[in-house]
Parts: C-alpha cells; structure tokens; sequence
C-alpha cells in the first residue's frame, strides 16, 4: 500500500489550496476510513478531516466551514479543499489510511497504519 499526498505549498491568509492523496494497493471506497492530519513542529498529529468508505466527513472544529473533504473514486483519490487559510493552518499535512477503521476511531492517528509522505502548507500573514 502506498499513499501518495500532494498540493501543499505557499499562499497569503484567506487564500486556498487543493490537496491530494492517491492510493496504491487499497481502494478508498471499499472500506475503512481515510484522514487527514497536520504536524506543526515538535507537535503531535492534530486532526484535521477525515471521510468514511460510506461517504461519511468528519472535520476538526478549527477547519469546519474553511475545509472539505471529498473523493474521487474514478482516481482512488481523496481531496482535502482548503479555503480561507490562516497562518495557523501552516503545518506538514497527511494523508493517512485505516482500511478496517470504524467510525468511533476517524479522529485517531494511532489507528491509522498507512501513511503518504506529507505535504508542506504554508500561509503568510
């Protein structure tokens, strides 16, 4: 299984950006829950948004209303659409897999078992 995340980047507060996680080696839509986490550094993994195999969306109160998650099942690939961006959104976001994941654990990095390599978002103030 490999996740491959992209579309980080640099932009100015209320600006938007578009991220990507395309998946080898498991389909998104079949089962279990795929998330996305942020790391600021020397911070843990902070939820940012999640999306069930049913469809189902959970989001971090800080990014609801700002954020959307969504699926492409056509690509395997989820989308994390960011707008509105505060400087406070800058982190390394992730794209992270749970094929077995259940609801009650969409939130929690350590149920997560398979991880893309992180993407840089940066909002200048």
């Amino acid at each position: 299984v490999q996740l491959q995340a992209s579309g980080g980047g640099l932009v100015q507060t209320g600006g938007s950006l578009r991220l990507s996680c395309a998946a080898s080696g498991l389909t998104f839509s079949r089962s279990g829950n795929v998330g996305w986490f942020r790391q600021s550094s020397g911070e843990d993994h902070e939820f940012v948004a999640a999306i069930r195999y049913t469809g189902g969306t959970h989001y971090a109160d800080s990014v609801k209303g700002r954020f959307t998650i969504s699926r492409e099942n056509a690509k395997n690939t989820v989308i994390l659409q960011m707008n509105s961006l505060k400087p406070e959104d800058t982190a390394v976001y992730y794209c992270a897999a749970n094929p077995r994941g259940i609801q009650s654990t969409v939130r929690l990095a350590n149920q997560y078992g398979y991880w893309g390599q992180g993407t840089q978002v940066t909002v200048s103030s």
